[in-house]
């Protein structure tokens, strides 16, 4: 398992693969093995800045690849996941060639007997933090940065969404919004009743579009960027006529599985949604635009590896196209939710004016469309979520929620 950790690290940082493609690729393994190397390179890459400050002080040279990738992987497990000392260094020295296991052997019993004190004097949050996103948030919500920094540095529960009558999974604790919640390290398979196709994984904040949407049964709804399916099984299970627009075929591959899994249907276009033209307009469309994913890092701590300042800039002019074919594909009178899983303003705050400009009006999300979430409501009624929000509950997804009507 710790060579496939190894891989899975080698994968984000050196040749920039997500994490999720990376684990698919490794040999075939026991399913426990291939978690433990997910749960031990996702530590890694959350802790990578702080775990490099505890290993430089130890080190004369530069090692080679090969051993610091043993030694940030036995410094996490030591120092972070809470492995046996004996069990982390040994494992951690069975990874490199002979040469290099003595180098390895004595950096990682220094750190077993003074690495805790050493991380804990670190700056972590700042360190395990890529600048330009620290100074992005700081800008964009000042001091919180500290806090969503903080969350982020933290696994994440598994968050459900239930089939209308489903019953909560046994140690689910029910959501004001309605998400169903287990503690981190659930696994999804693990669950009794998971093959039942009677709920599906999605975080609490991105059941959220969807919701605000508010299908009704009967009304003909477009899902653009549907994959891999989460928030077209809400609109489906609603009652609503859903036609869900993804341009992959692989992806879109994915999301007719998934409904066919919860005995849900909708159509299904691939295609890229710009040059889409229904042949009707439609009562509701939820938008949920690409973006650089920066409120996902609790689940995906590979993404502050994946993405680069430019990205954001590249990403905002994607979008625009994107909520122009939406505004043109919705009747008079319907309504659009714009919703990106981004923390930068740029790709959810900063859209608005351009909705604006189509002659989309905005609609504003009231209190009581948030239950327990509040705070996550902005002065003009759009939804603003965080991962440090909801601490109480274990935190959510950085999400951004628009609501429009176009005119009559």
């Amino acid at each position: 398992m710790r060579q496939g950790a190894a891989a899975l690290i080698e994968a984000v940082l050196e040749r920039r693969r997500p994490l999720e493609e990376a684990l698919d690729a490794l040999p075939a393994m026991e399913a426990r093995d291939r978690a433990a190397a997910h749960r031990i390179a996702s530590a890694v890459l959350r802790r990578l800045g702080s775990i490099d400050a505890v290993l430089e002080p130890l080190l004369r040279r530069e090692p080679p690849d090969i051993a610091r990738a043993a030694m940030r992987i036995g410094v996490a497990e030591l120092l972070v996941l809470g492995t046996p000392a004996h069990a982390a260094v040994s494992a951690a020295v069975a990874l490199v060639p002979q040469p290099l296991r003595g180098l390895v052997n004595a950096v990682l019993r220094r750190v077993a007997a003074e690495g805790a004190e050493a991380i804990e004097a670190l700056d972590g949050e700042r360190l395990d933090t890529p600048g330009w996103l620290w100074g992005s948030w700081h800008a964009a919500y000042g001091p919180a940065v500290r806090a969503i920094a903080r969350a982020h540095r933290l696994p994440a529960p598994l968050d459900l969404s239930l089939l209308p009558g489903a019953a909560v999974p046994e140690g689910g604790v029910l959501l004001p919004t309605g998400t169903v919640r287990l503690p981190a390290g659930t696994r999804f398979t693990d669950l009794a009743g998971a093959g039942e196709a009677r709920f599906w994984a999605q975080d609490a904040a991105a059941a959220l579009p969807a919701r605000l949407l508010a299908a009704r049964a009967g009304e003909r709804v477009a899902d653009i960027g549907a994959a891999p399916g989460g928030k077209t099984a809400q609109l489906a299970s609603a009652g609503a006529r859903v036609t869900s627009v993804e341009k992959d075929a692989r992806r879109a591959e994915r999301l007719q599985a998934n409904l066919a899994r919860l005995g849900l249907e909708a159509e299904i276009a691939v295609t890229d949604a710009t040059a889409w033209r229904p042949a009707e307009p439609f009562d509701a469309i939820l938008l949920d635009a690409p973006c650089s994913a920066t409120g996902t890092m609790r689940r995906h701590p590979d993404v502050p590896f994946l993405k680069r300042p430019t990205d954001v800039a590249s990403l905002v002019a994607l979008q625009r196209p994107l909520i122009q074919a939406a505004a043109a594909a919705l009747r008079p009178g319907g309504r659009l939710v714009f919703a990106t899983c981004s923390l930068q303003p740029e790709e959810g705050e900063g859209q608005v004016g351009f909705a604006a400009s189509l002659g989309l009006r905005p609609d504003p999300v009231t209190p009581d469309e948030l239950p327990g979430l509040a705070e996550a409501l902005t002065p003009e009624g759009h939804v603003r979520t965080r991962p440090d929000l909801w601490a109480e509950h274990g935190g959510l997804d950085g999400f951004f929620v628009a609501r429009f009507r176009k005119p009559e």
